[in-house]
């Protein structure tokens, strides 16, 4: 069970949190939401919480609850630029089904 970063996602996340003075990684989990199911919580985490599950990729730790693990087990959270827009890309593997918008998913 894993939860992984790309380069350039460990790189932005590094990046912010230095220039935010404090942080221990990002915290990625999902709760129920617009018309697929599901939808991603992405913050970042100033600590680790005692039931988080630890990853890190890059040197740059994500914390996930035990909880969300099912949905995002074996995810790669990416960073990319198209063109004017800039932001995360969920990679995972679970995914049955998308919303139109893109906003949730179904596993």
């Amino acid at each position: 069970m894993a939860v992984t970063l790309s380069e350039a996602a460990a790189r932005h996340i590094n990046n912010f949190l230095t220039r935010r003075g404090k942080g221990v990684g990002i915290r990625l989990g999902v709760k129920t939401s617009g018309c697929s199911g599901m939808a991603y919580k992405l913050e970042y985490a100033d600590e680790v919480a005692g039931e988080d599950l630890v990853f890190e990729s890059f040197g740059v730790k994500v914390l996930v609850d035990p909880k969300s693990l099912p949905y995002i087990d074996g995810t790669e959270l990416d960073f990319a630029r198209e063109g004017l827009n800039e932001g995360f890309k969920f990679n995972n593997p679970n995914v049955k089904n998308e919303c139109g918008c893109g906003e949730s998913f179904h596993v």
